[in-house]
């Protein structure tokens, strides 16, 4: 399969050569509809995408409904660099960009401000989602290294319009919503936007029902040919039990072909949804300063409420007397606890000012953003219930007794951020540009413990640069260079058996190189890149066992190269959107000499996806994707192999107009041949954890616009 997954990547590039090659033969391609909202793009900069010296994806709604993604981490069939990372039915979504997980605190955005990711985030008044590879720094104060994710929010439309959708999925999911866009006024000046939801949420993962509901309203009003004032508030609800995972059975893989992926073991009589009730809500003003300079403000809040609860399964008290922290017992048992964390509260406020347009330096044109960043954080806990409730056995036919006593203390942070940023584009000649992007950020943390205990408090100044150079060698191909850092900020624990208890560490610095071919016409779209991303580690030293017995501090690094090929095709009534990666993963630079050399878990070597798309009749079009992942480990010390896995979809389109409306049929069947493996093997809380594919599955859809 490493031949095939490399043959691919070859064949991806010399496909978009070929298709330029050929574009003059190829039958006109004609595009007609309603031009959707514009949004500013995620990178910054308001060159279109082929023109970036850096790699986007964008994630239109329409192509989403598609592919029936709903939640974050449905867009890992999309993107070969993009991949799941413990991805719970119920819970929150994480994926991860080139082999790191994004940090849900740190890496999300919402119309380019900070948000929690810590949330069921609803995609039902969201126009695209958008994924940024690299280039963290020049974007966020501190973050995970790879890339960030920012969720556009629909506005009002040019002109009116309707949508209504109702849609199936096989188990008993019913969902249903209704997208309104008015304009109002003499001359128009008001716009409108509504977003309703619901479902009920029955998928064939056994003991998983719920519901979900999403109510949002953006409006804008055109004050002045010069000026615009756009608001918007959001309120989602999602109640459901989450997914336990599976884990090793002492040191075996279990067969994944002997294990029913609709069993899941959070199935306990006591065993309650997990609760999100989220608020967003912002208010972003736009002033032309003069022809060419233009000036925005936004601020933005985020209101979460969760109520966490988990029948979970972690280690195993085995019968011999020995205790197995990372995985389960040889014969599928394990060590049940029942966890509940409730009245969770995290809010977030962001303040962005900038303003941008041209300036001549020097006899040379430069674009410039200017602009400063204020947020805060906080999140406020109860204390919890962690509590040994008995044990529990993979087959999930095991009953224990509750124990939500709260036994357990938790732990409030509080974080305060001020970012000064600059971005300049300064045109060289008429083929070559220089791209600038520099951020320093000065932040202050505080956590403490429910009871009191364990306070940290620090505070640390950081900059980040991010430089370009990008060359047009045709009229429709860029090659570039770039190099750019990132930085992540952490304490070591307060806590008795660390040396350095409350300090905070010095900043780790992660690194990314990156050279680029894009293209970008009518007809295709593709890129080929080579990247290198080495982040600095942390790691406990010592034995950690009593009091000062050890120290946390950097240890080496994770070091991630790999190439990376895309290419979206269009053809006279179909087309082909495919990626595929070649990623080596490893860790150097240990004072440790066994780590070094080891891959990170659940990061794939090779990954491909595709999806195909051609119409069989006048507005019929078939549908089929492909998703293919290699073999992976399950554990740091890379003694567990978890094999590859593919599997295929399909699914119909079929567009009906009848008067002034349009029908949209959607109907598929995702993981068509119902295969079994291991989806995923995240590696969390130094616990070893494995998730299915899930079963063959059926959903279908109407969609009418107005």
């Amino acid at each position: 399969m490493a031949l095939l997954t490399r043959s691919l990547l070859g064949a991806a590039a010399a496909l978009c050569v070929a298709q330029l090659a050929a574009a003059q033969s190829l039958p006109a391609v004609s595009v007609s509809g309603k031009a959707t909202e514009a949004a500013p793009g995620l990178a910054g900069f308001s060159d279109p995408p082929a023109r970036l010296p850096l790699q986007t994806l964008s994630l239109s709604t329409d192509r989403l409904a598609d592919l029936g993604v709903t939640q974050l981490a449905g867009i890992t069939k999309l993107d070969a660099s993009v991949s799941d990372s413990y991805n719970a039915t119920g819970y929150w979504s994480t994926v991860k960009v080139r082999g790191f997980e994004l940090d849900n605190r740190f890496n999300l955005r919402r119309d380019g401000l900070p948000i929690s990711g810590e949330t069921a985030l609803s995609l039902a008044n969201k126009a695209a989602v958008e994924v940024l590879k690299g280039a963290t720094g020049m974007q966020a104060g501190t973050s995970a290294p790879a890339g960030l994710v920012n969720f556009v929010v629909k506005r009002p439309l040019a002109d009116d319009a309707t949508s209504l959708m109702l849609g199936a999925i096989q188990g008993g999911t019913v969902q249903a919503s209704v997208d309104h866009s008015q304009r109002l006024g003499a001359q128009r000046e008001f716009g409108v936007r509504v977003n309703l939801s619901a479902a009920h949420l029955s998928p064939l993962l056994r003991d998983s029902r719920g519901n979900a509901h999403t109510a949002a309203l953006a409006t804008d009003w055109r004050l002045s040919p010069d000026t615009l004032v756009e608001a918007e508030v959001e309120f989602n609800h999602q109640s459901q039990p989450s997914q336990q995972a599976f884990s090793l059975t002492g040191s075996r893989l279990p067969d994944a072909h002997q294990v029913d992926p609709r069993i899941n073991l959070n199935n306990q009589p006591w065993s309650q949804p997990v609760v999100f009730d989220n608020t967003h809500a912002s208010l972003r003003v736009q002033h032309k300063l003069s022809a060419d300079w233009q000036a925005q403000a936004t601020l933005g809040l985020q209101r979460l409420r969760t109520d966490d609860r988990l029948a979970y399964g972690y280690g195993c008290s085995a019968a011999d007397g020995n205790y197995y922290a990372d995985r389960f017992c040889p014969d599928g048992t394990y060590d049940l606890y029942d966890f509940r964390s409730e009245g969770e509260h995290r809010d977030t406020t962001a303040l962005d000012l900038s303003a941008r347009g041209p300036v001549q330096l020097a006899g040379l044109r430069h674009d410039l953003t200017v602009g400063g960043l204020a947020s805060q954080f906080k999140s406020r806990f109860r204390r919890q219930a962690y509590n040994y409730a008995g044990t529990g056995n993979i087959q999930g036919t095991a009953i224990t007794p509750a124990a939500p006593d709260l036994t357990d203390e938790n732990t409030n942070r509080d974080e305060r951020s001020q970012e000064l940023y600059l971005r300049d584009r300064v045109a060289l000649s008429a083929d070559t540009t220089a791209w600038l992007g520099l951020r320093h950020t000065q932040l202050h943390r505080e956590s403490v413990r429910t009871d009191g205990s364990r306070r940290t408090d620090y505070g640390q100044g950081v900059t980040t640069p991010w430089l370009a150079l990008s060359h047009a060698i045709a009229a429709d191909w860029l090659v570039y260079a770039s190099w750019g850092q990132g930085a992540e900020s952490e304490v070591a624990p307060n806590r008795s058996r660390y040396r350095n208890a409350g300090q905070a560490l010095p900043t780790l610095k992660s690194r990314q190189t990156e050279l680029g071919l894009k293209t970008g016409t009518q007809r295709v779209e593709g890129a080929l890149t080579v990247f290198d991303i080495r982040r600095p580690l942390w790691r406990d030293v010592g034995a950690c066992d009593v009091a000062q017995s050890c120290e946390r501090r950097a240890d080496g690094q994770a070091h991630h190269t790999g190439i990376e090929a895309s290419a979206d095709l269009k053809w006279s009534g179909g087309g082909l959107t495919a990626s595929a990666m070649h990623l080596r993963a490893r860790r150097e630079g240990s004072a440790d000499a066994s780590l070094n050399g080891l891959t990170p878990p659940n990061v794939p070597r090779n990954t491909v996806k595709a999806q195909l798309r051609q119409d069989l009749l006048p507005g019929l079009q078939a549908q089929a994707g492909l998703t293919y992942e290699g073999a992976r480990f399950a554990t740091p010390d890379n003694s567990v192999r978890v094999p590859g896995w593919a599997t295929l979809d399909a699914g119909v389109r079929y567009l009906q107009t009848m008067g002034q409306q349009t029908w949209i049929w959607r109907a598929a069947v995702d993981n068509l041949a119902d295969r079994r493996a291991w989806r995923e093997a995240p590696w969390q809380y130094e616990h070893s954890y494995l998730y299915p594919l899930a079963p063959r599955t059926v959903r279908a859809s109407v969609e009418v616009r107005l």
